[in-house]
Order: structure tokens, then C-alpha cells, then sequence
């Protein structure tokens, strides 16, 4: 494995009501609280809960085991929302990893202490709240 420079474009939001609008596509997805301010028909983020990475981010999402433990980030008022990036398959676990190295999301285990890959940016555009937009990691 050499140095490797990841681009990524993050689309979102999708509350939880309308994630079966996510991408069915390989992937990297933010799991975030947010309140819905219903009259402008927006979202604003509170907090980055989880980051993870499928070849159907649609299907994971709406199946991942680990809804209830988002839920409990969850203040009054708040509901859930993702966002994705779509990045291909051989690349994905790598982004996931250095995505989740860097923002240390509380529901994340993996990846949180340690990156097995070599040296890794990540170039992040588009819909990137709470995420640092440009960076790199070394493996631990």
C-alpha cells in the first residue's frame, strides 16, 4: 500500500423519515442529530454520532444495528439525518477509516485509536457540516 488521496463528494441531509433516499450505491455515510425547521425545509446538524461504509448505503442504513444506540444522542426536539459520500469499493474501508480516525464519532469503536493504512488525505466537498473538509493520517 503507498500514500493515497481520497476526493469525496458528501450529499445530504436525509432525516431518518426519507433515508430510503439514499444512494443503494458503495459508500461512506455520516450518521448526525439534527433539528427539521419545517417551514424553511432545513436541517441543522448537532452532532457527528456515527461514521460507516456499505455497497448499499441505502439498504445499511435502513437495516444497521445500531439505530437504537444513535437514538440516544437524540435531546428533545432532535431526530436523526445522514449524509453520503459515494466512493468506490476498493477505496471505501480506507475512507471510512481515516474519516473516523480523525472525527472520533462516540458510536464508533474501529478505527477510533488506530489506522492500519498507509498515509491517507481526504478531500472532502459538498455537504460537509461537522466534518474537517481537508486532511491527512498516518498509520498508527
Amino acid at each position: 500500500m503507498a500514500k493515497k488521496t481520497i476526493p469525496i463528494k458528501f450529499d445530504g441531509y436525509w432525516r431518518a423519515v426519507n433515508r430510503s433516499g439514499l444512494p443503494a450505491e458503495s459508500g461512506v455515510y455520516c450518521v448526525y442529530t439534527c433539528t427539521h425547521n419545517k417551514t424553511e425545509g432545513t436541517v441543522t446538524l448537532h452532532k457527528l454520532v456515527y461514521i460507516g461504509e456499505s455497497t448499499n448505503v441505502r439498504d445499511r442504513v435502513a437495516s444497521h444495528e445500531k439505530t437504537e444506540k444513535w437514538e440516544t444522542h437524540l435531546k428533545a426536539g432532535q431526530e436523526l439525518c445522514f449524509s453520503c459520500g459515494l466512493v468506490d469499493e476498493n477505496e471505501r474501508r480506507r475512507a471510512e477509516a481515516a474519516l473516523i480516525f480523525k472525527h472520533k464519532p462516540p458510536e464508533n469503536t474501529e478505527y477510533r485509536d488506530d489506522f492500519p493504512f498507509d498515509e491517507t488525505t481526504i478531500s472532502l466537498t459538498g455537504k460537509t457540516a461537522l466534518l474537517n473538509a481537508n486532511f491527512t493520517v498516518q498509520r498508527t
